[in-house]
């Protein structure tokens, strides 16, 4: 019987792209999604994929949505925490509107969406876990203060997640993508991407949604079994640690 992986923000952009490789690649998935009903219904009848709808700052609906995915589809042994916001400015005009809204969404989702599946990964002696993080979670960047110390808390969750896993062979990792051309970035201003953004990524483009899923598909495989605790740093060599 496939594994059952479940996909948060998974009906576009990357969680899409991580949707649809993981699909392809033979296990059963599930994609959530928290507002956009025209887009994950779009996404589910190009795609076959189920999709179910909760945000993942909300903890009552990530308990309630496994639940319901569990019930219905199966165990869930795959889990990409994925689901992100942005919700940028200078910090001196940040409001505590904006910090709170990136935090719940990007760091306590993980909390609300692994928590919930924990129990029974340990149970079954067998998981996966991937976090979408950032490379701005490595490196820092202006007018994402909030972003930025979301998406590096998310680093610290992997490691110190990955010491209680690793005896029960339930690996937790993270991809922190670089610049990717999806609709979130491409609402950039274009002028903006030519001069200020692509100059100062060594290979010279933006990356795919695509490669990113290919770093997912490894890491939730049975031949990374060895990993865990690991970020594998996406970005076209824009920051290298």
């Amino acid at each position: 019987m496939a594994r059952v992986a479940l996909v948060t923000g998974g009906t576009r952009g990357i969680g899409a792209a991580i949707s649809k490789a993981l699909k392809g690649a033979g296990y059963t998935t599930v994609a959530t999604y928290a507002g956009n009903d025209e887009a994950a219904q779009k996404f589910h009848a190009e795609t076959g994929i189920p999709v179910y709808k909760w945000s993942v700052a909300d903890y009552d609906a990530c308990v309630e949505g496994v639940r319901k995915v569990e019930a219905e589809v199966g165990p869930i042994e795959i889990l990409v925490n994925n689901a992100g916001i942005t919700r940028d400015a200078p910090f001196h005009r940040m409001t505590r509107q904006q910090w709170d809204e990136v935090i719940r969404t990007n760091l306590d989702g993980l909390f609300n969406m692994t928590h919930p599946v924990w129990p029974g990964m340990r149970e079954r002696q067998y998981g996966r876990i991937v976090v979408i993080s950032s490379v701005n979670g490595q490196k820092g960047q202006f007018g994402q203060v909030n972003y930025s110390a979301s998406k590096a808390g998310d680093l610290g969750f992997v490691k110190a997640l990955a010491l209680e896993g690793a005896k029960f062979n339930i690996t937790v990792n993270a991809v922190c993508p670089g610049y990717i051309d999806t609709d979130m970035v491409r609402a950039v201003d274009p002028k903006i991407i030519a001069e200020r953004i692509v100059p100062t990524i060594p290979v010279g483009r933006l990356g795919t949604a695509d490669e990113i899923a290919r770093c997912v598909l490894f890491l939730v495989s049975e031949e990374a079994g060895f990993i865990t605790g690991s970020t594998i740093s996406a970005n076209g060599g824009m920051y290298m640690i």
